[in-house]
């Protein structure tokens, strides 16, 4: 099995505050690290939810396969609503998602997410469904390319590398992942330091072959429905975009309905449905220097309240 270490563990499971008989959900199995952790918190009587699109996690699963705690589902946290309902559940009591691409993904070259390996350019999280970033590429006009690089991978150039990669492929189709980078630096007329000129360019096209941030807008919504009161939404993530699509979904939940200023109590149904039990948080330095991965990584958490127990509150 490939090497993965978790990120953040010990806080995810902090926020996250298992019950000993709860149900819980781990929306991103990867290779199961998280999953264990929550196991461990659980009784006989908890049972755990693992989630994961990628054909290679449900082999990782094996090593669960004598739980009977532990039950995996295969597909994308995007229907996180279906896949639960299909396996009889109706509320959990937690859910935690650690969004982007797996230790092991990167490493492996034939997934093709990597511009330090050479290999296939597919960076499909499911290797069974969609198109590949090569098919993508072959196709994605200028204009939507350069919208992709600058929205997804913030990329300042994104003008610049789209054109490139637009009048290579008239000449030869991008097959390997070495082969588009090349052209991406070649086209970057200012690297950083200490990064790869195909960083943010990668990231972007891994971003929109994937459909992360839709995929991530619907999966939010449908974790915090499916909770029960006083149940957990911990989410940890790696870049911006992703960060500031969980805080304003975590703080919109928090917030309180807008009334008009007239109105001198605030009915129970326009009350907060949670509130943020962790924001902004971060990894320590020990972990930081044992996994550079932890560098980037955002946890923020949101607990759902039990409006039916809230008769209204003054303004």
């Amino acid at each position: 099995m490939d090497q993965h270490i978790s990120v953040m563990p010990e806080q995810a499971l902090a926020a996250l505050a298992p019950q000993r008989d709860g149900c819980y959900v781990d929306a991103t199995f990867g290779r199961g690290g998280h999953s264990a952790l929550i196991l461990d918190a659980l009784n006989s009587d908890g049972r755990l939810y693992a989630i994961d699109q990628d054909p290679a996690a449900r082999e990782a699963a094996a090593r669960f396969g004598e739980d009977a705690r532990f039950h995996f589902l295969h597909g994308n946290f995007a229907d996180l609503g279906k896949l639960l309902q299909a396996a009889g559940v109706r509320k959990v009591n937690g859910i935690l998602m650690d969004l982007g691409v797996s230790s092991p993904q990167l490493d492996d070259a034939g997934r093709g997410f990597s511009f330090q390996n050479d290999g296939p350019l597919d960076m499909r999280m499911n290797t069974e469904a969609g198109e590949s970033a090569a098919e993508y590429i072959a196709h994605v006009g200028e204009a939507e390319l350069t919208r992709i690089l600058f929205e997804y991978g913030e990329e300042k150039f994104a003008r610049r590398i789209a054109r490139a990669i637009v009048e290579r492929r008239a000449e030869q189709p991008f097959t390997r992942t070495a082969d588009l980078a090349a052209v991406i630096a070649a086209a970057n007329p200012k690297w950083e330091k200490h990064k790869n000129p195909a960083t943010r360019a990668f990231q972007a096209i891994r971003i929109a072959v994937n459909g992360e941030l839709d995929a991530l807008e619907s999966g939010l919504r449908q974790a915090f429905d499916a909770l029960l009161p006083g149940g957990r939404l911990v989410v940890i993530s790696f870049h911006s975009l992703e960060d500031r699509i969980v805080k304003r979904f975590m703080r919109d939940q928090a917030s309180v309905a807008q009334v008009p200023k007239w109105v001198p109590i605030i009915p129970p149904e326009l009350m907060p449905e949670g509130r943020i039990i962790a924001k902004k948080v971060t990894a320590e330095q020990s972990e930081v220097s044992a996994n550079t991965r932890a560098r980037s990584a955002v946890l923020r958490a949101v607990e759902r309240l039990d409006k039916n127990n809230n008769s209204g509150r003054a303004l």
